[in-house]
């Protein structure tokens, strides 16, 4: 999720990279697709500099370091990116108006990366309607994948919401089969995927859930719903949140000398996320925290050293970020996702097109992504927009995650949520 510099790889990473970057003199786009210059391909995002989401902004920093990383050798089959990427706030209805511009002002050949749920639902009518590719959103909303048909413009990209949470369910049912579950959720479409997945997976054994506490993003904390989940007497809490509330959850429960088996979910659960709970509320309000893994961890220095793909993430980071923390797994995220993006641009060849795009992007089969964990493969069809379904359960000890059990495949949980 190898390029690596040249001195500094084996030959066979070598290659795949120079594949995916590199080339000469290109012929004049044969589309009049916008966008798309003999020397440049523009794309265009927004990412959440500010506002209750804006620790995600760094999945954009992370993305226009490694465009840059690829401009500099090449570009993509001798074309450069040129990367738009714009603060909407973790707004929708500032995000709309940003995409518009970006694509009726700006002239972008594809929407890249917008983040959230809430804002790609309010952006996805437009660009399907006007045929702009909107590729590899960072959200794991299962309408991404389910309702492609409506939507054939629109891909996803990372694990979708429903089957982590299914899989969470597994856990429980495996190893805390008497478990009274508390759930704190996200008042919107990203909270009910969560729920609606953590039901699935219990299956006959909903009863278990005991309590469940939603915020609004407008709230300024979520003490009171983490005191109400301990009153109904739930030793396990499941945290459907984003960072921001993540965290206050986390502190809060130990600070209310609460100590319940928990499980937080993926997308709140990046290094510096967790330190900082540990930081506020003490090791205790993080110790055992149950999350998943599919990226590699760039805090996890032990399990990586050495690693190919994790040398390749620093040394982009040292040389095109070098004051960020390299150990937050959202810049990680940003590289990894940059590129997948970048290799169906190479694989679209010269004669660059938006629907050649998206036939390649639902047809894909990426093995190689370096910052990908050990064994998953970002894999789609045009009926299955669901890129990456691997996942691995992972046990938060002091200072990094740790993995447990194996790498399972959720694809048959999602294809069920389908149905």
């Amino acid at each position: 999720m190898i390029p690596v510099y040249r001195k500094a790889v084996t030959g066979i990473l070598a290659a795949t990279f120079a594949l995916a970057v590199t080339g000469s003199a290109v012929a004049p786009a044969l589309a009049a697709d916008p966008g798309v210059t003999d020397t440049e391909i523009v794309l265009g995002g927004t990412h959440p500099y500010s506002g209750p989401a804006s620790a995600y902004g760094n999945i954009g920093k992370g993305i226009g370091a490694y465009f840059s990383y690829v401009n500099d050798r090449g570009g993509v089959n001798g074309r450069k990116i040129k990367y738009i990427d714009k603060d909407d706030g973790y707004s929708p209805p500032q995000a709309v108006q940003i995409v518009h511009q970006l694509v009726e002002q700006d002239k972008v050949f594809a929407i890249f990366d917008t983040l959230g749920t809430a804002v790609n639902t309010a952006i996805r009518p437009y660009l399907n309607q006007n045929g702009v590719p909107h590729m590899f959103v960072a959200t794991g909303a299962s309408t991404w994948g389910k309702d492609y048909q409506k939507f054939p413009w629109t891909i996803g990209w990372q694990p979708d919401y429903q089957a982590e949470a299914a899989l969470y369910a597994q856990d429980i049912l495996q190893n805390h089969p008497k478990a009274k579950i508390g759930v704190l959720y996200q008042n919107d479409d990203y909270g009910e995927d969560y729920n609606a997945g953590l039901k699935r997976g219990l299956g006959k054994h909903q009863e278990m859930i005991v309590k469940m506490a939603s915020y609004e993003t407008t709230d300024p904390n979520v003490s009171s719903q983490v005191s109400t989940l301990k009153a109904a007497g739930c030793d396990t809490f499941m945290i459907f949140a984003t960072p921001k509330f993540a965290i206050q959850s986390m502190v809060a429960a130990a600070q209310q000398s609460w100590h319940p088996t928990t499980y937080l979910n993926n997308v709140s659960a990046a290094v510096p996320f967790m330190n900082a709970a540990s930081k506020a509320g003490g090791p205790a309000a993080v110790a055992g925290v149950i999350s998943t893994i599919y990226l590699k961890d760039p805090a996890n220095h032990a399990r990586y050293a050495g690693d190919a793909g994790m040398k390749f993430y620093n040394e982009i980071m040292a040389k095109y970020l070098p004051t960020a923390d390299k150990d937050d797994g959202n810049y990680l995220y940003g590289v990894s996702i940059g590129y997948t993006m970048v290799d169906v641009l190479k694989r679209a060849g010269k004669d660059l097109t938006r629907k050649k795009v998206m036939d390649i992007a639902t047809n894909l089969v990426e093995k190689d992504n370096p910052l990908a964990y050990p064994g998953v493969v970002i894999r789609t069809s045009p009926t299955f927009r669901y890129p990456i379904t691997q996942m691995i359960t992972a046990r938060w000890l002091a200072t990094d995650w740790s993995p447990t059990g194996l790498l399972v495949d959720t694809r048959s949980m999602t294809m069920a949520e389908n149905k």
